[in-house]
């Protein structure tokens, strides 16, 4: 018998190739045997997702910090879990579009009576190229750290990549998580951004300080810093978007968007 994998020759009775480590196949494949893979792979506590996600809760310093330091059997690696999170967020917005169209809506996050136009168009933005969004915020994070805790030398730029991608796959299922048990109560996902935004700086700050080992006001402090960052930046971001848009579809663009 010979290892399907990497064709290593095997003994009758090996369950496991002691070269690469994949698991002899012995069924044929079958609904059964798929839906139990499955749920095997997901929804057994005593699986690697289940434990990675758990973790991330308790002692985050486990996952990421050991990813980083070398853990890579433990708990799910960084790129499957962050493919897994995509592949979920894309799922979700499918379903809620599908189900729930109407609580698909942020106007309400704009002051006053706000401008739907606008929300309307941030929205599609953001569910047409979620995914993409998701990919472009990691890199950003990790350079927005990394200048936050420019003193600090316990880990680099590429290190920082895998912080945030380890963070923003775990908040990424958990807003899923959040959405569409509040579209089955009604609740739109404007409303929902209230609860969602601010978990998700306190989960990173929280990450970053367990990362860091911060005191509270040490993490405080950083956070401050970090939203000054992120708002310079933010505004450098607007003004190219503004520029592309003004390139693409001309002034009056902003004029639709002030007249709506």
């Amino acid at each position: 018998m010979t290892c399907k994998n990497c064709n290593t020759t095997l003994n009758a009775e090996c369950d496991y190739c002691y070269k690469c480590g994949g698991k002899v196949i012995r069924k044929r494949l079958t609904l059964r045997n798929l839906f139990e893979y499955f749920t095997a792979t997901f929804f057994n506590y005593d699986n690697t997702f289940f434990q990675t996600f758990i973790t991330l809760f308790k002692k985050p310093e486990a996952v990421i910090g050991g990813y980083i330091n070398g853990v890579r059997k433990k708990y799910v690696n960084v790129i499957s879990f962050f493919a897994l999170a995509l592949t979920i967020t894309g799922l979700e917005w499918f379903f809620l579009n599908t189900y729930f169209p109407n609580v698909v809506d942020i106007s309400n996050l704009y002051l006053g009576n706000g401008n739907h136009f606008l929300a309307n168009s941030t929205y599609k933005l953001v569910q047409e190229h979620s995914s993409l969004l998701m990919m472009l915020f990691v890199p950003v994070y990790a350079l927005m750290s990394r200048l936050v805790f420019f003193n600090r030398k316990e880990y680099n730029y590429t290190e920082h990549l895998v912080i945030f991608m380890y963070i923003l796959s775990q908040l990424a299922i958990i807003s899923t998580a959040l959405n569409i048990t509040g579209a089955f109560l009604g609740i739109s996902l404007g409303k929902l951004a209230y609860i969602n935004l601010p978990f998700q700086v306190i989960f990173s700050a929280y990450c970053l300080r367990r990362l860091y080992n911060l005191s509270l006001i040490g993490i405080i402090l950083r956070t401050l810093w970090f939203f000054i960052v992120f708002i310079v930046i933010y505004i450098l971001v607007i003004l190219v978007f503004a520029g592309i848009l003004i390139l693409l579809k001309g002034p009056e663009f902003f004029k639709d968007i002030i007249a709506s």
